[in-house]
């Protein structure tokens, strides 16, 4: 199906979006729009024959646990009220612990990448049959942009996905900006990449903006897009002609002026000049993959055991990211300081968006305290849970200090708390009541 030049759409930028020419078609992050009506500004699209693609991000497919049927379903639902062609999500995992490893669960609230092996390889597989059976249209899946390499890896990235795409036909989203953040962050060779992956399974191609700080590349889709990312995708249509070509912008949205300009230049990025193959990137793989790979069995199933040890990788990993735990042998601990803290500016962000009354009550203080309480407080029910469980925290240690911010920020709280389970009640109790009350 041939798509187009499309651009990602945002609640912040839905009239400019509308308005934007030379727009073929749009994606929809899947998890901010309701199951039942959709926003007045895609039926719109739709009526003017905009196709519109849900792009979800909460699957966790890469994860050691099987994929949720309710998220399954929610999902399916998206699809089905915009008459989707297709549906995308990533190769990567959002959360870890539970069952599987006896520990508390634990959630990222970012997109993590999965370990390049044959065990995450057979777990990732069976995960994406169940999703492909749970879903009314076909399934793509993206690269993710990474700042930490996994220890011990067995494949390259071309390599996995090309396998992955051979065991379980599922079609590739790929990011070539990601593609790039890849190749400052873990030294991988972009075109390395692209001559290994299965180039004709590409359902499209996304294009986004970032910034290099102290020598890494952050994936932001809140910067421009820069030249080396263009470079990329010219690479790719050196390769292939891909269906369709979009661009991210997901926070510090430009001008619509600055957006038509990008979508202009990704329209305008020729093919690259035929050139001679790169040299293999690190890390060292096998020559070829899946069951043609020397000593590798035939693939039926995930293995025995892949899971659970896939499940003990990964909890250390995001334990060590959001709870403070000891970094697991084998990681760049630098690294990993950056991404724990990438982590936590996130979550800020993203609690002031859904409780936008938070950084209201607390002023300029609130980043300072939001840090503070998420660095040994991991979040394990999502981001307004997260919200209560701050307002919580701070309640109970009798702030914010000045009365009237914790009186608004008592009466935030007991407004939402109602349909939460309670926790610590008692002394929350004590202190809203002494809050009102300017004890």
């Amino acid at each position: 199906m041939k798509l187009g030049i499309g651009i990602g759409w945002r609640p912040e930028i839905a009239e400019v979006v509308e308005a934007l020419p030379g727009v073929d078609w749009v994606e929809a992050v899947a998890e901010n729009l309701c199951s039942d009506h959709l926003p007045e500004s895609l039926v719109r699209l739709r009526e003017r024959g905009v196709t519109v693609v849900p792009h979800g991000v909460a699957l966790g497919l890469g994860g050691a646990d099987r994929p949720d049927p309710d998220r399954l379903a929610a999902l399916a639902a998206r699809v089905e009220l915009l008459g989707a062609p297709l549906v995308t999500e990533h190769i990567a995992f959002v959360r870890a612990g539970g069952p599987l490893t006896a520990s508390p669960a634990l959630e990222a609230g970012h997109l993590l990448p999965v370990p390049r092996t044959w065990d995450a390889l057979d777990v990732l597989c069976e995960n994406v049959r169940i999703a492909q059976d749970s879903l009314p249209v076909p399934l793509a899946l993206e690269n993710i942009a990474a700042l930490v390499s996994w220890p011990g890896e067995e494949l390259t990235e071309g390599q996995f996905l090309a396998e992955l795409v051979e065991r379980t036909g599922v079609r590739l989203l790929i990011d070539v900006a990601n593609l790039h953040t890849n190749h400052v962050n873990r030294g991988e060779d972009p075109a390395t990449a692209l001559d290994e992956l299965p180039v004709e399974a590409i359902a499209y191609v996304h294009v986004a903006g970032g910034v290099e700080k102290d020598g890494v590349w952050h994936d932001t889709h809140a910067h421009p897009v820069t030249r080396p990312v263009l470079d990329v995708l010219s690479l790719l249509r050196s390769r292939v002609d891909p269906p369709g070509v979009l661009l991210e912008r997901d926070d510090d949205f430009p001008p619509a002026e600055e957006l038509a300009r990008e979508l202009t230049a990704i329209r305008a990025t020729p093919a690259a000049a035929p050139s001679a193959p790169s040299a293999p990137s690190a890390p060292s793989a096998p020559e070829t993959v899946g069951a043609r790979t020397s000593g590798r069995p035939a693939y039926a199933g995930a293995v025995p055991g892949a899971r659970g040890r896939t499940a003990v990788a990964q909890t250390a990993l995001l334990s060590a990211l959001v709870a403070g735990t000891p970094v697991p042998d084998g990681f760049d601990r630098r690294r990993l300081g950056v991404q724990s803290r990438a982590l936590a500016a996130k979550r800020a962000d993203v609690v002031a968006k859904v409780a936008p009354e938070l950084p209201e009550i607390l002023g300029t203080g609130y980043r300072k305290e939001f840090l503070a309480y998420a660095r040994n407080r991991p979040m394990s029910g999502g981001h307004r849970r997260d919200a209560l469980a701050f307002a919580e925290l701070l309640l109970a240690e009798g702030r914010p200090a000045d009365d009237d911010s914790r009186r608004r920020l008592t009466l935030w709280w007991q407004q939402r708390a109602s349909s939460r389970p309670p926790r610590r009640a008692g002394r929350l109790v004590r202190s809203a009541r002494a809050a009102l009350l300017g004890r």
